[in-house]
C-alpha cells in the first residue's frame, strides 16, 4: 500500500495511508465559507480541548472549557499540546484548541513540538479533513504580534483540511471586562454549534452551573505505616533513575545571594549565583533558566488552618478517568508539600476559582456574591475585588468562611492551579564561570488599596534565601532564549539593556571576550550611576581592555531626564557605519512599556539622518534586519 511519510514528534516516522487520505478527501464538502464534514453524528462525541500556556492562563481556560463539556454529558479530555501524540490528530472529531502567545509572537513552551510538526511540508492537504475544530487565542493587543500563534493555527488548520466551526476567538487583556469580554460569547457559540451539531439525548439537559462535580483526583492518605514505607521505597527507587529535566529539575545551591542597589534606593535588586556541579546543565548566551518558587509559610499555615489540612499527612493521587497525575510532583506527598511547593495559593484567583467556590457555598449572602462573580456581568464587581487590588485566593477564603467551611480535600487541585515556573535570564557565561548561573533579579513589591503590600512570589522567595545560613538549593533547569548571538569573529554586537534587561548582555559580553571578540557596545541606562549602576565593575574592566564602548544613561543624576533612547541618537554616525559596514547585530532587553519602542523608533531616526533614508525605507531596513536576525529583542511586562 503507498504511504505518505510523516515524522512524529519525536522524530520517528509514521505513515499516513493513501487510503485514509482518499476517505478523507470522499468526506469532505464545503458549505457557507467554513470547512464542514458530514460525519456520523448520531452519538455524542468525545471533546478534545488541546492548550499552549506560558503562565496558566489558556490551561485555566481550556479546563473551564472541559468542566462546561461535562455539564453538558460529553466525554472530554484535557491535555497540553506536547503531552498529546499529535500523530493521533487524524483520528479525532472534536478539537477545540486554546493557545497564548509569548515572546515576539512565538508559541508557548508546551506546544513548540506541536508546532514544528503542524508546519511540516511533508503533511498532506487533507490530513485533518475529518475534524471539527475550534481555535480560541488568548492575548493582549498592546503587543505589535497580537495572538499572533492563534491567527497562524486556525489558518493552518484549515490548510490541512479541518472545519472550522465557527470564526477565530481573539481574547484580549485590554478588552473593558478583559479576555472573558471575547471567551464568554465566543463559548456561548460555540456550544450552541456543538450542540447542534451533536445533539444531545432528548430529556438530557445540561447540569447547572452550580452543581458541583466530581473532583479530578482522589486524596487517598497512607494512614498506614507499612504501606507508606513501601510506597516511599518504590518512589526512591524511581527517584535515583531520573535524569535531571524540566520535570525533575536540578537541585542547584545558592552560593551567593547580594543586593546590588544603594540601601536608599527604593528598589532590591539581587544578584544570585548559583552551583550547577553535578549537573548536565549548559547553555548559551541569550538562554533562560527557568525557576519554580515556594510559597510562604505563612499562607501554607493560613490554608492549613482555613481547610482543616493536618500539613504532615501523606498521601497518594488517584486520578479519574481521563486525568494523569502531574509528572513532577512527587508520590506519596505531603499536605505540607503541595501546598508549599505545588499549589499556586497565593496567585491572584481566576473566575474558575470562583466557580468552584459558588458551588460549595450555602450561605445567603455569599452564594449571591459568588454568583455575580461567576455572571458576564459580574466581571467588573470581580475585577474590583480582586484584580485590581491583587488580592490573593488566600484572601479571598478569608473572606468567605462558610463557603470555606464546606471545601474538601479532594478538590485542592481544583481549586488552585500550579505553581508556574519563572524564567530569568542568565546573566553568566559558562566560560567565565563554569558549573555557575548567574541571575539579576528585581524584588517585585507594591502597594495597592489593600493593607497588605503585594509581593512577587519567585523574586520574594528567591531574596530570602541565605547562603550564610546554612545550604539552600533551588530547582532550576535552562531552555533556550530567544536571542543568539553571531558567532563569526568580525561581527559587531549592539546592546542595548537598561535595568535588569542587562542581564543578557553580561553573559553574551563574557563568553565574546573569552573567544576574543572585541566589537562590543553596550547601552546601559538606569536612575543613578551611585545607586543601580549594575554591574559597573565588569563593564569598566572590559572598557579597560579594550573589549567593550559603553554608553550609559543615568536619567535621574540631572535636571533633564536621559534615556538609552537618546543615548542612540547622539551616536548616530557610530552606529549607522557599524550596522552597515561591519554586519552589526542590534539587541534589545527590558521592560516592554515605553522602552522598546522608543528605541526602535530612535534606531529608525538614524537611518534617516545617517542614511538619508525617508521614513518608509527605514522602516524597511528595519524589518530587513528583524528578518535576517540582525535585530532581536526580549521584553517581558
Amino acid at each position: 500500500m503507498e504511504r505518505s511519510a510523516v515524522l512524529s514528534l519525536d522524530g520517528s516516522v509514521c505513515s499516513l495511508s493513501s487510503e485514509w487520505n482518499r476517505s478523507f478527501r470522499n468526506s469532505t464538502v464545503r458549505h457557507s465559507g467554513y470547512q464542514y464534514n458530514p460525519v456520523n453524528r448520531m452519538s455524542p462525541p468525545s471533546l478534545l480541548v488541546l492548550y499552549g500556556s506560558q503562565t496558566g492562563t489558556a490551561q485555566d481556560t481550556a479546563e473551564r472549557i472541559g468542566r462546561q463539556a461535562k455539564r453538558r454529558w460529553l466525554q472530554v479530555r484535557v491535555e497540553a499540546l506536547d503531552k498529546y501524540n499529535v500523530a493521533n490528530l487524524i483520528a479525532e472529531s472534536l478539537v477545540v484548541f486554546v493557545c497564548a502567545t509569548t515572546g515576539q509572537g512565538d508559541p508557548p513552551d508546551n506546544m513548540k513540538k506541536f508546532w514544528r510538526f503542524l508546519f511540516r511540508r511533508s503533511l498532506p492537504a487533507s490530513s485533518l479533513c475529518r475534524l471539527d475544530c475550534a481555535v480560541l487565542g488568548l492575548g493582549d493587543s498592546s503587543y505589535p504580534k497580537f495572538n499572533f500563534i492563534a491567527k497562524k493555527l486556525h489558518k493552518r488548520l484549515a490548510q490541512l483540511g479541518a472545519s472550522t466551526l465557527l470564526p477565530l476567538g481573539l481574547a484580549d487583556d485590554q478588552h473593558d471586562l478583559g479576555p472573558d469580554g471575547v471567551i464568554d460569547p465566543w463559548l456561548s457559540a460555540f456550544w450552541d454549534r456543538v450542540l447542534t451539531l451533536y445533539p444531545p439525548p432528548r430529556g438530557q439537559e445540561p447540569l447547572r452551573e452550580d452543581e458541583l462535580l466530581p473532583p479530578r483526583f482522589v486524596f487517598h492518605f497512607l494512614d498506614d505505616v507499612t504501606e507508606n514505607l513501601t510506597i516511599q521505597s518504590e518512589a526512591l527507587d524511581k527517584e535515583q533513575l531520573r535524569p535531571s529535566s524540566q520535570v525533575h529539575p536540578f537541585m542547584a545551591r545558592v552560593v551567593s545571594n547580594q543586593r546590588v542597589t544603594h540601601a536608599s534606593h527604593f528598589q532590591d535588586v539581587r544578584h544570585i549565583e548559583f552551583d550547577t556541579t553535578g549537573s548536565d546543565i549548559e547553555y548559551s548566551p541569550g538562554d533562560v533558566v527557568m525557576i519554580r518558587p515556594n510559597n510562604c509559610s505563612e499562607n501554607v499555615e493560613q490554608v492549613c488552618q482555613i481547610l482543616r489540612l493536618d500539613p504532615t499527612r501523606q498521601f497518594i493521587l488517584r486520578p479519574a478517568e481521563g486525568e494523569t497525575v502531574p509528572a513532577h510532583l512527587p508520590q506519596p506527598c505531603t499536605l505540607g508539600y503541595l501546598l508549599e511547593s505545588f499549589l499556586d495559593i497565593g496567585c491572584v484567583p481566576r473566575r474558575s476559582f470562583f466557580e468552584l467556590l459558588s458551588c460549595f457555598a450555602t450561605n445567603e449572602l455569599e452564594t449571591e456574591k459568588l454568583t455575580e462573580f461567576c455572571s458576564a456581568e459580574g466581571q467588573d464587581e470581580l475585577f474590583t475585588y480582586c484584580n485590581r487590588p491583587r488580592r490573593t485566593a488566600v484572601e479571598v477564603l478569608v473572606d468567605f468562611p462558610h463557603t470555606t467551611a464546606d471545601i474538601t480535600v479532594d478538590y485542592l487541585l481544583d481549586l488552585f492551579p500550579e505553581i508556574q515556573p519563572r524564567s530569568f535570564s542568565i546573566a553568566s557565561s559558562l566560560l567565565a564561570y563554569p558549573n555557575r548561573i548567574h541571575i539579576l533579579i528585581a524584588v517585585v513589591q507594591y502597594k495597592t488599596i489593600l493593607k497588605k503590600p503585594r509581593k512577587g512570589l519567585c523574586s520574594t522567595w528567591l531574596a530570602s534565601l541565605d547562603p550564610t545560613q546554612g545550604e539552600v538549593c533551588v530547582p532550576l533547569w535552562t531552555k533556550k532564549g530567544i536571542m543568539s548571538f553571531p558567532r563569526d569573529m568580525s561581527s559587531v554586537v549592539i546592546m542595548v539593556g537598561p535595568g535588569t534587561g542587562v542581564a543578557p548582555f553580561r553573559s553574551a559580553l563574557q563568553e565574546r571576550t573569552a573567544q576574543g571578540k572585541t566589537g562590543n557596545v553596550l547601552f546601559f541606562g538606569c536612575r543613578s550611576s551611585s545607586k543601580d549602576f549594575y554591574c559597573q565593575r565588569d563593564w569598566e574592566e572590559m572598557e579597560r581592555a579594550g573589549q567593550l564602548t559603553l554608553f550609559t544613561a543615568f536619567s535621574r543624576d540631572q535636571e533633564d531626564k536621559v534615556y538609552v533612547q537618546h543615548r542612540v541618537k547622539e551616536q548616530a554616525a557610530l552606529l549607522w557605519d557599524l550596522i552597515t559596514n561591519r554586519n552589526g547585530h542590534f539587541y534589545i532587553a527590558g521592560n516592554s512599556k515605553q522602552m522598546p519602542a522608543a528605541v526602535c523608533d530612535a534606531l529608525k531616526e538614524v537611518f534617516q539622518s545617517e542614511g538619508g533614508l525617508s521614513a518608509t525605507q527605514a522602516e524597511d531596513m528595519f524589518d530587513a534586519m528583524e528578518r535576517t536576525g540582525h535585530f532581536q529583542s526580549e521584553t517581558w511586562a
